[in-house]
C-alpha cells in the first residue's frame, strides 16, 4: 500500500476532542509530549483547557496548555498544547461519562470541519467518541461516519462517505459500514459496490498519490460462492459492478475468496481491497495492524482522519493508553493534505 507525498501542509491539523471521559485527551497529551521525538505535524485540541489540564495533573504528565485561537496554533505547538475553546465545558471524570460528554463532542467535531471548511485548518483528526453517550443524549446516526457526511451536504444533497482503514501493510474498505450482518445484505447493490469502488480510486489517486489503484474485490459468501453453489450473490450483484467499474478504466479485481485475500503475497498484489461488509473487512487489519491503522473517511471535500480504536473508558487517567494509532492518524491526515495542496 502506497503512501502519501511526505511533504506538509502549513497549516496545523483539526483535532477533536472525542469523548471526554475516554482516553482521548490522555492520548493527545501523550502524542504531544513525543512531538519532537517523532517529529509530528502541529495540531491543536478543540475542547475544555480545564478538562485537558485536570487530565494531565492525573496522569503527572509535563504539559504546558496554551488557549489559542486555531490561527494561533501552529505558532504555539512547538512550545505548549494549543486548545482552541468550544464554548462547551467538559466535567466528566476518567471512565465516567456525565452530561457534558456529549455536547462537548460534539461541539469538536463540529468546530474542526468548520476550521478545515473555512481555512483555519488542512484536515480533521477526530479522537474516539462513545455512541452510547451520544444516543442517550439523542444523537441520530450510526458513527462518526454519517455524521461527518452531513457537514457536506449541498443543497441538502449528503455525499456518500466511504470508511477506509488504512496501514502501511494493508488498506480496506467495507461497503455497508455499521449495520447488522441481515441489514448489509438488505443494503448490498451493484449500484453501491460502484459508487464505492469509484469514490476509493478517485482518493487513492488524489490523496494517496497512486496512478493507477488495483483495488481487489472480496466475494460475499464463502469461496466466492463456488460457482453459485454457496449463494449467487457473486454473479448476480458483485460480477456487473466489477464489470461497469473495468469499463470506466478502474482495475477492480474479483469477487475474491475473501479467506485468501490476506496473507501477505495477497497483499501485495493490490492497493486497497473492497469488502462486502464490516467485519470482513475489519477483522483482517485489525489483526495485521491492531496498533497503527487508521481510520480514514473517504467522498467528503475534507480530510478526515481517526484513531482505529475506542474510547477505553476502563484505562482513561491511568497512563496506559497507547497513543500510536493517534500518531498514525495525525501523521496520515498531514501527508494527504499535502498531497492535495
Amino acid at each position: 500500500m502506497a503512501e502519501p507525498s511526505s511533504e506538509r501542509p502549513a497549516r496545523p491539523l483539526a483535532l477533536t476532542l472525542g469523548e471526554p471521559a475516554g482516553i482521548g485527551p490522555d492520548i493527545t497529551i501523550a502524542a504531544w509530549l513525543r512531538r519532537r521525538e517523532l517529529d509530528l505535524p502541529a495540531f491543536y485540541l478543540l475542547g475544555d483547557e480545564a478538562l485537558i489540564a485536570r487530565r494531565a495533573k492525573a496522569l503527572g504528565a509535563d504539559v504546558r496548555i496554551a488557549a489559542v485561537g486555531a490561527g494561533e496554533a501552529a505558532a504555539a505547538f512547538a512550545d505548549a498544547l494549543p486548545v482552541v475553546a468550544t464554548g462547551e465545558r467538559a466535567t466528566a471524570e476518567p471512565g465516567k461519562p456525565d452530561a457534558s460528554s456529549a455536547p462537548a463532542a460534539l461541539a469538536s467535531i463540529r468546530q474542526a470541519v468548520a476550521d478545515v471548511r473555512e481555512g483555519r485548518a488542512a484536515a480533521v483528526v477526530t479522537n474516539p467518541i462513545a455512541k452510547s453517550v451520544l444516543y442517550r443524549a439523542g444523537f441520530r446516526h450510526p458513527g462518526h461516519t454519517e455524521y461527518l457526511a452531513e457537514f457536506a451536504a449541498v443543497d441538502g444533497r449528503v455525499p456518500q462517505p466511504v470508511m477506509m482503514l488504512w496501514s502501511p501493510r494493508l488498506a480496506v474498505v467495507p461497503v455497508t459500514i455499521h449495520v447488522s450482518v441481515r441489514e448489509a445484505l438488505a443494503q448490498l447493490t451493484s449500484e453501491l459496490i460502484v459508487s464505492t469502488v469509484r469514490i476509493v480510486a478517485a482518493e487513492l489517486q488524489s490523496r494517496f498519490g497512486i496512478t493507477k489503484p488495483r483495488i481487489a474485490v472480496s466475494g460475499l459468501n464463502p469461496h466466492a460462492g463456488e460457482d453459485g453453489s454457496l449463494g449467487h450473490e457473486e454473479q448476480t450483484i458483485i460480477a456487473p459492478a466489477l464489470k461497469l467499474l473495468r469499463n470506466d478504466g478502474i482495475e477492480a479485481r474479483g469477487p475474491l475468496p475473501a479467506d485468501t485475500m490476506f496473507h501477505e503475497a495477497a497483499r501485495n498484489t493490490y492497493d486497497c481491497a473492497v469488502c462486502m461488509y464490516h467485519d470482513q473487512a475489519l477483522i483482517p487489519i485489525k489483526t495485521v495492524a491492531f496498533d497503527d491503522a487508521v481510520n480514514v473517511t473517504l467522498g467528503l471535500p475534507f480530510i478526515r482522519t481517526s484513531p482505529d480504536h475506542g474510547t477505553a473508558f476502563d484505562i482513561a487517567g491511568t497512563g496506559k493508553a497507547n497513543p500510536a494509532s493517534l500518531i498514525a492518524a495525525l501523521r496520515l491526515a498531514s501527508r494527504m493534505a499535502a498531497a492535495t495542496l
